[in-house]
């Protein structure tokens, strides 16, 4: 993306933690990498599970929210079969 001005930055809290933590995580960083990239990494990773988890929930209330309603749902084998279809569909791709 390119922006007219730059963006503003901002500071996470520093957090405060036990010396073994503090050893674990330097003892993981990757040669060249700092605790200000990793920890960034890490907080953007954790943010897009959150989205996906609250994405996933809201579905899971508007599906329920729908039978409910109409009292019709999609079967657990049909469920599957698409998933399993999906996942075939993945695993090829990643072959070529």
């Amino acid at each position: 993306m390119h922006y007219i001005e730059p963006m503003k930055t901002a500071v996470i809290p520093q957090v405060r933690v036990d010396s073994q933590l503090r050893a674990d995580l330097d003892s993981v960083l990757l040669p060249g990498e700092t605790l200000t990239e990793f920890v960034e990494a890490s907080v953007r990773r954790a943010v897009e599970f959150r989205r996906v988890q609250t994405d996933f929930a809201a579905r899971c209330d508007a599906s329920l929210a729908s039978y409910e309603r109409t009292g019709r749902s999609v079967g657990s084998d049909a469920v599957l079969s698409k998933l399993e279809a999906k996942v075939a569909a993945r695993v090829e791709q990643l072959r070529r």
